[in-house]
C-alpha cells in the first residue's frame, strides 16, 4: 500500500480542556481516533506524517476576532493550541511541506463569531478564521479561499466573520436550522453588499444521508468552486452528520465522508464537531485520511450499521429543490440589484440578537457597513452583552478589511477616534489585519 500524496496530520486532543468531565466534547473524541490510526498502521506510511501544533499568539487571534475584553481573558491555552495547530496545517500546505493537511484537534470553533464575549456551541476561537487570516497576512491579503463546512450544525460564526468579504466563499451544508442549533443557515442568508452570493447555505432535512450529501457536493459545490477558482479549499469537517451521533438526526456514513473528501479534494481539512466517540469518529477520520492520501478506503466500515435506514422520497426531492434554487442564486448573483437588497444609502445597517448557549450570554449587536465602490468597506459595530450573573459589557469596534482603500482607512480611523470619545463603552477596538508594528485591536 503506497500513498499517492503527502498528508500532514496535526493532532491535539486537549487533555486538560472539557466543558464538564462527561461532556460529549471531550478528549476521548480524538483518543479513539488516534488508536484507530495506529491500529490501521497509517503512521507506518512515509507519505503520512504527523506534525506538532504550534501555539497561536494573541495578535494572530485578534486579526480574525475581537475577544472581549481581551484574547488573554477569553481564550485558554488549549484554545491557543487548537488555533495554532490549524495555522500549522495551513503552513504545511502553503509552504509546500505537504500537499494536504488534516488538523485533528479540539476545541472546535466554527460557532465563534467576529465579536467574542464567551463560548457558544462549544466554540470560543474560530480556528479556520485564525488560519485564514494568518495565511492572508503571509500573502499580503492576496488570497482567495473557499470554506466548505460539512458539520451538521450551521457554521454561523465563520459566516459572520466572512459575511462581507469578497475573497472568501463560504458554503455551509448542515441539518435544517428549524430542527437543530443554532437555528440559522437558511437559503436567503447570502452575504453582505460587497460579497453578495458568496455565502451559500444548504439546509438538509433530518434523515439525509450519503446520497443527499454527495448530491449537494457534485451538483452545487463543485460547480461553484470551479467558477470561484480559490487558491485554497478548506473543509471544516464536522462529523456529527453521522448516523450514530447523539446530538443530530442525520444518516451519513464513514464511506460517505470519505467519498465527500475524495470529490471535494480539499487542501486543508479541519475537524469541527462529531460526538459519536466510539461508533463514528475513528472510522470517519481514517476514511478522510485515506481519501486525502489517495488510498483505497473501501474497507472502512463501522461495526454497527443498523442505524442507517432508507430515506422517504420527499427528503431527496427537498434536497434537489434546494440545490436547484442555490444554483440559480449563484448563476444570477452578479445581476442582482444590490440597492434593492441593501438599500440605496451609503451605509447598510443590520441588528442581530445572539445567544451564547454555552456561557449563557445574551448579546445585542448593531453593525454598519460602508458600501464602497473601491474596496469592501469598513464596518462599525456596537455590542451589548448581558451575562448570566447580570454583568453587562458594552463595546464598540471598527473593522477594516484587507486592502482597504485610502478613503475607507481614513474614515475608519476617524470613526475609531469618535468611539473612543463616547461615554458608556467599556472597551473600544480597532481591527486592522494589515498592521505590522501595532496590536490589531486596542482598548
Amino acid at each position: 500500500m503506497r500513498a499517492m500524496t503527502e498528508v500532514g496530520l496535526v493532532f491535539f486532543p486537549a487533555f486538560d480542556w472539557a466543558l464538564t468531565p462527561d461532556h460529549p466534547e471531550r478528549e476521548e473524541r480524538l483518543l479513539y481516533t488516534r488508536d484507530q490510526i495506529l491500529e490501521e498502521g497509517l503512521f507506518d506510511l512515509p507519505q503520512i506524517k504527523e506534525f506538532r501544533p504550534e501555539v497561536a499568539a494573541p495578535p494572530e487571534i485578534a486579526r480574525a476576532q475581537i475577544c472581549v475584553p481581551s484574547v488573554e481573558r477569553v481564550a485558554s491555552k488549549p484554545h491557543l493550541i487548537a488555533a495554532g495547530g490549524t495555522i500549522t496545517a495551513g503552513k504545511l500546505v502553503v509552504e509546500g511541506i505537504t500537499r494536504r493537511a488534516f488538523a485533528l484537534l479540539r476545541p472546535p470553533g466554527h460557532h465563534a463569531m467576529r465579536i467574542v464575549h464567551g463560548a457558544r456551541g462549544f466554540c470560543t476561537i474560530n480556528n479556520e478564521a485564525v488560519m485564514i487570516e494568518y495565511l492572508r497576512k503571509v500573502k499580503k491579503g492576496k488570497l482567495r479561499v473557499a470554506v466548505v463546512d460539512t458539520d451538521a450544525h450551521h457554521a454561523d460564526g465563520t459566516q459572520d466573520i466572512y459575511y462581507n468579504d469578497p475573497d472568501v466563499l463560504h458554503i455551509s451544508i448542515h441539518q435544517d436550522g428549524r430542527t437543530l442549533y443554532p437555528g440559522s443557515g437558511f437559503v436567503d442568508e447570502l452575504g453582505g453588499p460587497a460579497a453578495y452570493g458568496l455565502t451559500l447555505n444548504v439546509p438538509l432535512p433530518p434523515g439525509s444521508g450519503d446520497p443527499e450529501l454527495l448530491y449537494v457536493i457534485e451538483h452545487l459545490v463543485l460547480p461553484v468552486l470551479r467558477d470561484f477558482q480559490p487558491d485554497l479549499i478548506i473543509n471544516a469537517a464536522g462529523q456529527d452528520n453521522h448516523f450514530t451521533d447523539p446530538l443530530t438526526n442525520m444518516q451519513v456514513t464513514a464511506q460517505g465522508y470519505a467519498r465527500l473528501t475524495e470529490l471535494l479534494n480539499p487542501d486543508i481539512v479541519v475537524l469541527e464537531g462529531g460526538y459519536s466517540i466510539e461508533g463514528a469518529l475513528p472510522y470517519v477520520n481514517v476514511g478522510i485520511i485515506l481519501a486525502l492520501a489517495g488510498l483505497d478506503y473501501a474497507g472502512v466500515v463501522e461495526p454497527e450499521r443498523s442505524g442507517v435506514t432508507a430515506k422517504p422520497r420527499p427528503v431527496r426531492e427537498e434536497v434537489v429543490r434546494t440545490v436547484a434554487h442555490l444554483q440559480a442564486v449563484w448563476e444570477r448573483r452578479q445581476e442582482q440589484d444590490l440597492d434593492r437588497i441593501f438599500g440605496e444609502g451609503e451605509y447598510f445597517h443590520r441588528q442581530r440578537y445572539i445567544y451564547y448557549d454555552t456561557d449563557e450570554i445574551t448579546e445585542v449587536q448593531t453593525e454598519v457597513i460602508k458600501r464602497c465602490p473601491t474596496c469592501s468597506g469598513y464596518r462599525r459595530v456596537y455590542s451589548r452583552a448581558e451575562h448570566y450573573n447580570g454583568r453587562i459589557s458594552k463595546i464598540g469596534a471598527v473593522l477594516l478589511p484587507w486592502r482597504a482603500c485610502p478613503r475607507c482607512r481614513r474614515a475608519a480611523e476617524e470613526a475609531y477616534a469618535q468611539m473612543q470619545a463616547e461615554e458608556g463603552l467599556d472597551h473600544v477596538y480597532l481591527q486592522d489585519p494589515e498592521r505590522e508594528s501595532e496590536p490589531v485591536s486596542g482598548t
